[in-house]
């Protein structure tokens, strides 16, 4: 897949309607981050929509050394971890769910036959000025880009409209796009500021054009995200910003993870070793084993 249009991202706004969005279209990147845990297709659509997710809401992060993570977990649910996170530009997810449980259910599974009564957390950690804001929201509605709508009404009292698309190109790889925008106006004196924002004629506009986007274009790796835009808001002013090219960065490091292992006293060390002497560290996001020494600290 070497269309330009996958792997790519861009960060508008709409000045005279005051606001602003960011259009992901993932491709190689986002298979490589999938064919690395071989999931069942319900699962892989899940996770390939939480990675979606993440570089939406990860490219609004001002400070490029930031990081936005997805965690969402479940009580008793066929799915009970999911995690998913942006930094620079780079991305990794993984999740964990019951094989079993999850023969027992229709092909295409809703999000709550997957999840049942679960919670997703969205973190935002600021590298720079050391801030760190984190929402928690019920896993509730149709999808994962529903929860984060909930996420910025409750946590940020932001009206939002999430839309993420995953597809096929014709080569068989997953193709996943994702739209989000945001109402940004001013609040009117002697008006609550949330109340103004849910009611303003501008922001119902914005969101209908938004809202009538197809998940076959978000997911369509011959139509350029540029074009998009112009489908969805040709009758305003659109200003548009190039943003990062997301791919694929998983953050394991043996070199990193050996200086840490040898932190531990010696008698822990000698336990976490196996017959061979190393020790064995699983890297769940990229599905890799390491084969640590245990040198003395």
């Amino acid at each position: 897949m070497t269309s330009p249009n996958l792997d790519t991202s861009l960060a508008f706004t709409i000045p005279q309607r005051h606001a602003r969005g960011r259009l992901v279209r993932l491709g190689p990147a986002l298979n490589e981050i999938l064919s690395a845990h071989g999931y069942p297709p319900a699962i892989e659509r899940v996770l390939a929509e939480a990675i979606v997710l993440a570089a939406l809401l990860g490219a609004t992060l001002k400070d490029v050394e930031g990081q936005l993570t997805l965690q969402a977990q479940t009580e008793n649910g066929v799915i009970d971890l999911l995690v998913a996170d942006y930094r620079g530009g780079e991305m990794r997810g993984y999740l964990r769910h019951d094989p079993e449980r999850l023969g027992e259910l229709p092909e295409d599974p809703s999000l709550f036959a997957l999840f049942g009564k679960g919670y997703l957390a969205i973190t935002f950690d600021q590298a720079v000025s050391g801030e760190r804001y984190q929402g928690i929201v019920p896993l509730e509605g149709g999808s994962l880009a529903e929860a984060a709508e909930s996420y910025f009404a409750q946590s940020e009292q932001i009206p939002s409209l999430v839309r993420i698309g995953i597809g096929r190109s014709a080569d068989g790889q997953v193709v996943g796009g994702g739209l989000m925008l945001q109402h940004l106006p001013e609040g009117e004196e002697g008006r609550d500021r949330i109340h103004t924002r849910l009611d303003h004629p501008e922001w119902g506009h914005v969101a209908a054009l938004g809202g009538s986007v197809r998940d076959e274009e978000l997911a369509d790796s011959d139509l350029p995200l540029e074009s998009l835009l112009w489908r969805l808001f040709n009758e305003d002013e659109v200003r548009v910003t190039a943003g990062l090219a997301p791919r694929r960065g998983c953050r394991c490091d043996p070199d990193h993870v050996a200086r840490v292992i040898a932190r531990f006293p010696e008698d822990e060390r000698a336990e976490m070793a196996g017959p061979d002497g190393l020790i064995e560290v699983n890297c769940e996001f990229c599905a890799r084993a390491f084969k640590i020494e245990p040198v003395p600290a």
